[in-house]
């Protein structure tokens, strides 16, 4: 067996975390302490792989990373299936996280938008919906993606979806040990 594509692909993605973008990232921790300082929370949405990362970032956050504090407020909106497949059903797909968003989400809170693409009609929708009640959109994006849609925008030092999904998997582990030390802290 040949392991030079695992070597090839194991080195591009080592490369990937070269420019990484911490200043954007320190922006948006800084962000989601202010929301939780006067009680706000954070809800998270993306698809596929993206769904997968909203869920496991949810749960380094509400139950610990590495450092022992508080619960913190997150919430996926991607984990239950009985409310996206009846949004689904009665409003479309397009509309199961801004659907979501509208029933949780208030002004003060963040919406951690995550899709490589940065054009996910149901997470764009989900962010316009959050916009309009007053909450922060963070959008996750791959390089080269447009997010108009958000306050601030994080982008991936890769075009190549699997390298963008796993600067972003580092990405969520850095937020979460900044904001934990900062909650720690205080």
């Amino acid at each position: 067996m040949d392991g030079k594509p695992m070597k090839k692909y194991l080195e591009a993605a080592a490369h990937n975390l070269d420019g990484f973008d911490i200043e954007t990232l320190e922006g948006i921790r800084l962000c989601i302490l202010e929301a939780m300082a006067s009680g706000g929370k954070v809800l998270v949405c993306g698809n596929g792989g993206s769904a997968a990362d909203a869920s496991h970032l949810a749960g380094e956050l509400v139950g610990r990373f590495r450092i022992e504090r508080r619960a913190l407020p997150v919430v996926a909106l991607t984990v239950d299936p009985a409310v996206v497949t009846a949004v689904a059903n009665d409003y479309g797909y397009e509309r199961v996280f801004a659907r979501q968003v509208e029933a949780l989400g208030c002004r003060g809170d963040v919406l951690l938008a995550i899709t490589t693409s940065g054009g996910s009609p149901n997470v764009t929708n989900a962010a316009k919906t959050a916009a309009s009640l007053g909450m922060k959109v963070v959008a996750f994006t791959a390089a080269g993606r447009e997010a108009s849609w958000a306050h601030i925008h994080w982008r991936a030092p890769s075009s190549v979806t699997s390298h963008a999904q796993e600067a972003m998997l580092v990405a969520f582990h850095a937020l979460c040990l900044g904001l934990e030390e900062s909650i720690a802290k205080a």
